[in-house]
């Protein structure tokens, strides 16, 4: 279960409780947090949406607003 996702510099860090790292990706400048769930985290790069599950493995794509 994903507990929170921040984003320091380059790299976004996902945690679980405890302060357990989950996953961590390599976005760049151009990479935003968007929200996450206990589920979910959505990161903006351009104008697209990138969905990530708890395991990090990329499930969806959408135009972002």
């Amino acid at each position: 279960m994903i507990i929170t996702a921040i984003k320091r510099g380059d790299i976004l860090y996902v945690y679980a409780e405890g302060n357990r790292v989950l996953w961590t990706i390599g976005c760049g400048p151009e990479c935003e947090l968007m929200g996450y769930t206990s589920t979910t985290v959505t990161i903006r790069r351009g104008n697209i949406a990138y969905v990530y599950n708890e395991k990090g493995h990329l499930v969806s794509t959408t135009q972002a607003r």
